[in-house]
């Protein structure tokens, strides 16, 4: 029975994940955001590409099918329960089964966790996100080190095991996803972010 209802979390949570809601509102735009930009299913391409409202709505939605699933697994199995579908969900984003798995590269999702985790944890890692891009004019780096917080600071706080795994595999998985970025941001050539519509054009 305890097999059966972890299966089913993981399940439902992968296919929640794999709906990818920047392919869906760039697609009822006419269009595919993997076709343009960085070629990412993301809400910063999709801000790149179709402008800050569509950016925000996608990252909206990423965050709150993320949300979805995690209750559903602490309503199943608790903390555990949790753990698992939010690290499914986030699988699933980044790699979603509806769409050839090119998805995401989870930060909305990893955003969700993080709240998930502990409120204060949440806090932290979107001060830190915030902080780092501002100051950098680089979403990819603030990312980079929200992703590095949110296991820091569910040490800090004293997490439940089950939620502190989570952080760890929350952040392993989107500094994975940015190595590209990681890769430009050492080298110097890694561009600085501009929505569609703002003073100048973004650079792919």
């Amino acid at each position: 029975m305890m097999v059966a209802k972890y299966a089913v979390i993981i399940i439902v949570s992968f296919i929640l994940g794999s709906v990818n809601l920047s392919i869906l509102i760039s697609q009822g735009l006419g269009g595919d955001v993997r076709s343009h930009g960085s070629g990412n299913a993301g809400a910063t391409n999709m801000a790149r590409t179709y402008g800050l409202g569509a950016g925000l709505a996608a990252m909206a939605g990423d965050m709150l099918k993320t949300v979805a699933a995690m209750l559903l697994g602490c309503w199943m199995l608790g903390d555990w329960g949790l753990a698992c579908a939010g690290a499914a969900c986030m699988l699933g984003h980044c790699f979603p089964l509806l769409y050839r798995f090119r998805g995401g590269k989870g930060i909305s999702a990893g955003g969700a966790i993080a709240f998930a985790i502990d409120w204060r944890v949440g806090l932290v890692v979107l001060g830190v996100f915030l902080l780092g891009a501002f100051l950098s004019k680089k979403v990819s780096l603030g990312s980079v080190l929200a992703a590095l917080a949110i296991t820091a600071a569910s040490l800090l706080f004293g997490v439940s095991t089950p939620r502190l795994l989570l952080a760890i595999f929350a952040m392993t998985l989107a500094i994975w996803q940015h190595r590209e970025n990681i890769k430009r941001l050492i080298a110097g050539t890694e561009p600085d972010f501009r929505a569609k519509g703002a003073k100048g054009p973004a650079k792919d």
